[in-house]
């Protein structure tokens, strides 16, 4: 198998390899931002955006890779498949949480601010976000998910892709309020975590 393969990348990525998800990156950030804006199309731009959508999206792909949970991920065409979904799901729950009242009711973030501000804000917001970003993001994922007790983990990480608390239950096979509880088991470890490195 050539060496710039996407199915060299992908077994390096699933093997741990950080230059593999360099590599995934640098060859399908561009596609998956474009098919977050198709999925956002009709939606009020907003501090979240495709971008933000893509790296999600990437993000989750790139932990659940190196979890071992694509076992027969395999080469480019399974990796596009899975990316779409993944980035379509993250798109929709964006749309779903852009409609929300609490959140607003759809209105835009920063209206009526003076243009100066809104001139750094969208530059900041447009930039593509690098792979050292994505590497960063993904030790903080590792360092949090290892402080928890392997029962905590799968529970922590459908919450983290946006499962809601009944969506988990019925995976997991728990009662909702079950997974309440474990949720805020992990929201107590992971801030006694965070309190120990400041």
């Amino acid at each position: 198998m050539p060496t710039d393969s996407v199915s060299h990348w992908i077994d390096r990525l699933q093997a741990g390899d950080r230059a593999a998800a360099a590599e995934l990156w640098q060859r399908y950030f561009r596609r998956i931002v474009g098919l977050a804006r198709k999925k956002l199309a009709d939606s009020p731009r907003r501090a979240a955006d495709e971008e933000d959508v893509a790296l999600s999206a990437f993000d989750s792909f790139c932990r659940n890779a190196e979890a071992g949970r694509f076992p027969d991920l395999a080469d480019r065409d399974g990796l596009w498949r899975l990316l779409v979904v993944i980035t379509s799901r993250k798109a929709g729950r964006l749309r779903r949480d852009q409609a929300c009242q609490k959140r607003g009711g759809g209105a835009l973030v920063g209206a009526g601010q003076d243009s100066e501000s809104d001139g750094w804000l969208s530059e900041i917001l447009s930039r593509e976000p690098d792979p050292a970003f994505a590497a960063a993001a993904a030790d903080e994922h590792r360092r949090l998910m290892e402080a928890l007790p392997e029962e905590l983990r799968a529970v922590a990480l459908l919450r983290m892709q946006g499962d809601d608390v009944a969506e988990i239950a019925a995976r997991l096979g728990y009662v909702e309020r079950s997974i309440r509880r474990k949720l805020q088991l992990v929201r107590e470890i992971w801030e006694a975590s965070l309190d120990a490195e400041s």
